[in-house]
C-alpha cells in the first residue's frame, strides 16, 4: 500500500506500523460501526418505501438487496482504481453516500408521484449509487488502518465491527427510525451521519490532507450538512406534497406506525382508510363489506355469546357484532395499537364505527393473530377474520392450512367462522385458494360473494367443523343492505369467477401470494 501524504508525521510512540495513530486507528473504527449501520438502514428505506408504493414486499425486498450486494461488489473492484490518497477518497465517498442515501426516499417518493412508469429505473439508479459508495468503504479503510504485513488483523477488526453495526442498524430501523420518524425523515438523519463522519475524519486527519484538499472537503461537508438538515427539517412537508399526489382526495390523516402506514382521506362525505397504500375501506359502502362478513356467520353458529376477531382493527366488524344483545364479551386482536387507537380516538372514524371501541362488551389485545392462536386456550362459537389481502408470505401465514388448523381447535363443535378472501373476479385463483384451504384444514366451507363499489367484486368464506354452513339472518337486526334473498344470491358464483383448481397454502409452500400477485397484475 502506498503511504499517506503527511506534512507533520506522527511520533513513534504515538503512531501504529501504519503510521497511524492510535488515536486514528480508532476514529477509523468508530466510522466503520457507524457507516455499516447507516449502510444497513439505507437498505431498509428502499425495501420498505418500494412495498409500500408497490406492494409485494418479498419481490422490493429481494430486487433492493440483490442490486445492493451487486454495487457493493462492483464498488470493492472500483477500489482498485485509486491509488494513493486513500484517506482523501474515503472522506469524498462518505460524504457521496450520506448524499444518496440521505435522499433516496425523497427523490423515490417524488419519482412515484410524478412519473410512475420511471419508478423502477430511478431505484435501480439510487441503489447502484449507494451500493457502489458502501462497497468502496471497506477496502479504503483497511488500506488505511494496515499495512499488507497486518491485513489479516485488519480485516478482522473492520469486519467484525462492520458486523455488528449491521445488527444494530436492522434493529434501529424497526424499533426506533421508522415508527419515530418515518422514511423520509429517517433517510435525512442516517444521510447526516455519514456526512458527520466525513467531517469528524476530515478534522481528526487535517494535519495528513493538503490545504487545498481541506479547504474543498470542509465546504462540500458544510453544504452536505446544511442539506441534510433542510431534508430533516421540511421532510414532512415533502411527504405530505408528493403523498398527496398518490392519492385521488385529500389526505385528512397519516401516521407511520411500527407496522403499517396509515392514510386517511375525505372527498365529501367518503371517508377512506389506506393501510401501506391499500384500501380497507369507503365509509360509503363499508356496510355492504362488513354485514356480508359479519351477520352470516352470526346465523350459521349455534350461540353467540362470544366472539373472537382476528383484525378488524377500523372497528366496523366490531360494530355489526355488537348489533346482537345475546353478545356478551368481543375480543379482538389486532396487531397494531395505532389502529385501534385511531379507531378508539378519531372523531370521524368514531362516527362510522358507532364507538364501538368503547363498548364494555369489547376487549382489545394488539398482538399477533397467528402467535394468538397459537397459544390461547380459550374456545369460541364464532370467530371472524378481517384481515389484509395475503399479497406477502407474512400474511400469507394467516391464510395457511397450519393457520386454520389451529384455529379449528380454538372453535366451538357447533360453531362457525368466516374470512374476507379477497376478490374471486380479480384474484380468481388466490380466493378459491383460500376456499381450497380451509377445506384442506378439515372445514365444511361456504363460499361467499357480493359487490362493493369501491372494491368491484369481494368473496368470503365460512367454515364450520362439521356441518355444511347454512346461514341465516337473525331477526331484529338493523341492516342497510344485507337481505335473505340477497344473502341466497351471494351463494352462487357467475361462470367467469368459478371455482377453479389450486394448490393449498401452506406455511412451506406459501402458493397464495404469487396467486394474488399475479391475479393483478393481468389488471395493471
Amino acid at each position: 500500500m502506498e503511504a499517506l501524504e503527511t506534512s507533520t508525521p506522527p511520533s513513534p510512540s504515538e503512531s501504529t506500523s501504519t503510521g497511524v495513530t492510535q488515536r486514528e486507528r480508532a476514529t477509523l473504527l468508530i466510522s466503520v460501526l457507524i457507516i455499516s449501520i447507516c449502510a444497513l438502514v439505507y437498505e431498509l428505506i428502499v425495501g420498505t418505501l418500494s412495498s409500500y408504493l408497490l406492494g409485494d414486499s418479498v419481490t422490493q425486498f429481494s430486487i433492493t438487496i440483490g442490486l445492493f450486494l451487486f454495487a457493493m461488489g462492483l464498488g470493492s473492484l472500483l477500489s482498485r482504481r485509486i491509488k494513493g490518497n486513500e484517506l482523501r477518497w474515503f472522506i469524498i465517498v462518505e460524504l457521496l453516500t450520506g448524499l444518496f442515501g440521505g435522499s433516496a426516499a425523497a427523490i423515490l417518493y417524488a419519482v412515484y408521484a410524478t412519473s410512475l412508469d420511471y419508478y423502477y429505473l430511478v431505484m435501480i439508479g439510487v441503489i447502484l449509487s449507494i451500493g457502489i459508495c458502501i462497497g468502496l468503504e471497506i477496502p479504503l479503510l483497511m488500506r488505511i488502518v494496515a499495512k499488507r504485513s497486518e491485513l489479516a488483523k485488519a480485516l478482522s477488526d473492520v469486519l467484525s465491527i462492520d458486523y455488528i453495526g449491521a445488527l444494530l442498524g436492522s434493529l434501529a430501523f424497526p424499533l426506533i427510525l421508522l415508527p419515530t420518524f418515518g422514511v423520509n425523515q429517517t433517510g435525512f438523519l442516517i444521510g447526516l451521519f455519514n456526512i458527520m463522519i466525513a467531517a469528524i475524519n476530515l478534522y481528526v486527519f487535517r494535519d495528513r490532507l493538503k490545504p487545498l484538499e481541506r479547504r474543498v472537503l470542509a465546504g462540500l461537508s458544510l453544504i452536505f450538512v446544511v442539506i441534510m438538515i433542510m431534508g430533516v427539517s421540511f421532510s414532512s412537508l415533502w411527504v405530505r406534497f408528493f403523498e398527496q399526489g398518490i392519492y385521488q382526495d385529500l389526505i385528512v390523516y397519516r401516521e407511520q406506525s411500527t407496522y403499517q402506514r396509515l392514510i386517511m382521506t375525505r372527498d365529501g362525505f367518503d371517508l377512506r382508510l389506506y393501510l401501506d397504500g391499500n384500501l380497507q375501506f369507503s365509509s360509503r359502502d363499508e356496510y355492504r363489506y362488513h354485514e356480508l362478513l359479519v351477520h352470516p356467520v352470526m346465523g350459521t353458529a349455534r350461540s353467540r355469546e362470544s366472539v373472537l376477531i382476528l383484525g378488524g382493527g377500523d372497528g366496523m366488524v366490531a360494530r355489526e357484532v355488537l348489533k346482537y344483545p345475546e353478545v356478551q364479551r368481543v375480543l379482538m386482536i389486532d396487531l397494531d395499537p395505532a389502529m385501534t387507537d385511531l379507531a378508539r380516538t378519531y372523531a370521524p372514524l368514531r362516527e362510522i364505527n358507532a364507538d364501538a371501541l368503547h363498548d364494555p362488551r369489547l376487549e382489545v389485545i394488539n398482538t399477533d393473530a397467528y402467535r394468538f392462536i397459537e397459544e390461547t386456550d380459550e374456545v369460541f362459537p364464532v370467530i371472524i377474520i378481517d384481515l389484509p389481502d395475503p399479497n406477502n408470505e407474512a400474511l400469507s401465514k394467516l391464510y395457511s392450512r397450519q393457520f386454520y388448523r389451529l384455529l379449528r381447535e380454538h372453535l366451538s363443535p357447533d360453531g362457525a367462522f368466516v374470512t374476507q378472501a379477497t376478490s374471486p373476479y380479480f384474484v380468481r385463483s388466490a380466493f378459491w385458494t383460500i376456499v381450497h384451504t380451509i377445506r384442506d384444514a378439515g372445514f365444511e366451507t361456504l363460499p361467499l360473494r357480493t359487490y362493493v363499489p369501491s372494491f368491484g367484486e369481494w368473496g368470503f368464506v365460512i367454515g364450520t367443523p362439521h356441518l355444511t354452513p347454512n346461514p341465516r339472518l337473525i331477526d331484529g337486526i338493523a341492516m342497510r343492505y344485507l337481505t335473505p334473498t340477497l344473502l341466497e344470491g351471494a351463494r352462487y358464483f357467475d361462470p367467469d369467477i368459478s371455482e377453479v383448481p389450486t394448490d393449498i397454502n401452506t406455511l412451506d409452500d406459501p402458493v397464495l401470494p404469487q396467486y394474488y400477485e399475479d391475479g393483478w397484475r393481468q389488471w395493471d
